[in-house]
């Protein structure tokens, strides 16, 4: 099975959040109305240099895939 980048999550016990989940690696979990990230696994591989220059860029495209997952929904 082929998995997306990108997930978002909703949950009702917290209204006012939205989660989008990473599935690539490193997988994470971030929570938009913060910015707060909850790592799934951690990056063993990268040197903390490394993991945030690489998160910088994955919290860019997961605003990104949030606002086009928006306009997609709007427009239906």
């Amino acid at each position: 099975m082929e998995l997306p980048k990108f997930l978002l999550g909703d949950n009702t016990d917290f209204p006012e959040d939205i989660f989008i989940i990473h599935l690539d690696y490193p997988r994470f979990i971030i929570n938009l109305k913060d910015d707060e990230v909850e790592f799934i696994e951690e990056a063993e591989d990268l040197d903390e240099g490394e993991l945030n220059a690489e998160m910088e860029g994955l919290i860019v495209l997961a605003n990104e895939f949030y606002d086009r997952e928006m306009e997609r929904y709007e427009k239906e």
